[in-house]
């Protein structure tokens, strides 16, 4: 059965996206935020497609920050993202720039306002990011950031990129931290019925030291997602 859901899942995700983003094109040439709100929409209906054909669900914990914040996510699938921009208000996310160029999917970030960085341009990449991310919280916008740079399976060794580090002190403002479960059920193509935890913990106060911020950013988010990841398997080896 969870094969024969995530092909259902997959049309279903295929025949949305190629609408929605043909359907949308016009917003490209209006306010930005008309492009939000469309992008919005369709993380919606993606993820509300997950629970309907895959019976996969999600429940959000903690406080959803507002305003002016670094959020720092653990990143498992394709779901964080989705379900960031839809929770959060206006997001900018931290992108690697290569997304930029993919039709139609980068037309429409790039109209939303994300942050892209080119990975390989050292301290001059990371200064145009922090320039950028200052412009963006005078807008009161939360920044998302995915501090490990890319995808990270359950259980895998934390690698936390010194990014997330500067962008923080050069922003002056708090970080979020957030902890997930998500790539327990979404496994490439492959959905798994059950319940997806997001917790938005604690926020780690502006200005501390660099070494001081990473330690406390990276163990409240693996200690967290530790405890999810636990809390998800339990979930999937239960009796269907």
């Amino acid at each position: 059965m969870t094969v024969f859901r995530s092909v259902l899942f997959f049309l279903w995700f295929a025949v949305v996206s190629v609408t929605m983003h043909i359907a949308a094109l016009p917003a490209l040439l209006l306010p930005r935020r008309l492009t939000v709100w469309v992008s919005q929409r369709w993380s919606a209906v993606v993820i509300w497609g997950l629970k309907a054909i895959v019976d996969l669900d999600y429940e959000v914990r903690g406080e959803i920050p507002k305003g002016g914040v670094l959020v720092a996510a653990k990143h498992m699938s394709m779901w964080d993202t989705m379900a960031l921009y839809l929770l959060l208000d206006d997001a900018v996310v931290v992108v690697k720039r290569e997304l930029l160029s993919i039709p139609f999917y980068g037309w429409y970030i790039r109209k939303a306002g994300v942050i892209a960085i080119d990975r390989s341009g050292g301290a001059s990449a990371l200064r145009r990011m922090a320039a950028q991310g200052r412009a963006k919280i005078a807008q009161r916008r939360p920044i998302v950031i995915f501090p490990e740079g890319t995808r990270k399976k359950p259980g895998a060794a934390p690698d936390y990129k010194p990014g997330v580090a500067g962008l923080y002190g050069q922003l002056g403002v708090a970080c979020v931290p957030v902890a997930l479960n998500s790539g327990l059920f979404w496994t490439g193509f492959l959905k798994r019925p059950g319940r997806i935890v997001i917790e938005f913990l604690p926020a780690i106060p502006a200005g501390l030291k660099r070494a001081d911020f990473m330690r406390t950013l990276e163990e409240r988010t693996e200690t967290a997602t530790a405890r999810l990841v636990a809390e998800g398997r339990e979930l999937l080896l239960r009796p269907a």
